[in-house]
């Protein structure tokens, strides 16, 4: 089911679900916003905020203490274990981890163009304009940059996309880190995310894939990985 099928009830509980994972904006035990806060934020009635709310109840993201609030649970749909808890601490190497994101990252970036909403496409145009903003400024973009694939992971609609993240974060992040000592991968990562936002925000599936694909090996020859 594509994103645009879904009721109106289920974007807001996805929505929610986003500002937990992505934004960062409430952490595990925080307590929401009120209704009317809730609901103007999110620009839906109160009706539609109760029924994305009960969605998340139901999935054991959110719990309703009574007369207190709607608090962030601690449970396994924030984390993105999917059962793949092993993998993401397995000891794996460079060229292995950008394998990984060479494999999955270009098809995530083609769905993401075709099935993201326009709330999810300004999302990730958001955390990508941060990320340049931090490159510029020569200031950690780590979490930016996290953000911006998240987003990007999110809008496939993809539920094993959403939990192999975690897994990727490590050649991210890992990335980031090989990049400082290279300024040419930092000016290309510059061009490239740029390039991948321009093809995302004009839906050309195929363009922000092969962006994306670009991106990814021009990342490992930066950084001395054979692609062979």
């Amino acid at each position: 089911m594509t994103r645009k099928e879904k009721s109106l009830s289920q974007s807001v509980a996805d929505d929610i679900l986003a500002m937990i994972n992505i934004d960062k904006k409430f952490a595990v035990g925080d307590k929401l916003p009120n209704e009317n806060e809730l609901s103007k934020l999110l620009q839906v009635s109160r009706t539609t905020l109760r029924e994305g709310i009960r969605i998340l109840t139901t999935h054991n993201v959110l719990v309703i203490k009574r007369g207190k609030g709607t608090f962030v649970a601690n449970h396994d749909k924030l984390n993105g274990d999917f059962g793949l808890e092993e993998f993401s601490t397995i000891k794996m190497n460079v060229k292995d981890l950008y394998e990984m994101r060479l494999i999955f990252e270009p098809q995530t970036a083609y769905y993401a163009a075709k099935r993201a909403t326009d709330k999810e496409l300004a999302r990730i145009l958001h955390y990508g304009k941060l990320e340049e903003e931090k490159i510029l400024s020569k200031v950690d973009r780590t979490e930016a940059e996290q953000a911006f694939h998240k987003s990007i992971a999110k809008a496939t609609h993809n539920e094993f996309m959403n939990k192999l993240m975690p897994i990727l974060y490590k050649a991210i992040d890992k990335g980031v880190i090989l990049s400082y000592e290279n300024e040419a991968i930092i000016t290309d990562t510059l061009n490239d995310h740029h390039m991948i936002m321009e093809f995302l925000e004009a839906r050309d599936a195929q363009g922000a894939k092969t962006a994306m694909k670009l991106h990814i090996l021009r990342a490992m020859r930066g950084l001395g990985i054979n692609n062979d």
